[in-house]
């Protein structure tokens, strides 16, 4: 009984440390908070008929988010860094665009 009682307990200890974040990764609610909030972002570009979804790619990281991928100007880089920054929950903006 007592082995039993002390598996439970390593197996409940280990469980809960698996779900903790750090600096270089992401507990599992942030992973969740963060897949949100990359949605977020890409609903509010493919929302803008003047940014194409598929040449901007989203990815998001304890609460920055990071735009990659090629544009037709200077004016769609701006447009996608200010539709990021409007999303609730951006904390900043990683802008890696190029204008093709």
């Amino acid at each position: 009984m007592k082995k039993i009682k002390l598996m439970s307990s390593l197996l409940l200890t280990l469980l809960i440390a698996a779900c903790a974040g750090g600096s270089t990764h992401e507990s599992t609610g942030e992973y969740l908070d963060d897949s949100v909030l990359t949605t977020k972002v890409k609903t509010s570009i493919l929302g803008d008929s003047r940014l194409k979804l598929l040449q901007i790619s989203v990815e998001s990281f304890k609460g920055v988010v990071q735009l990659s991928g090629f544009v037709d100007s200077a004016g769609a880089v701006t447009r996608a860094v200010e539709l990021a920054r409007k999303v609730k929950g951006v904390k900043s903006v990683n802008n890696s665009l190029i204008v093709k």
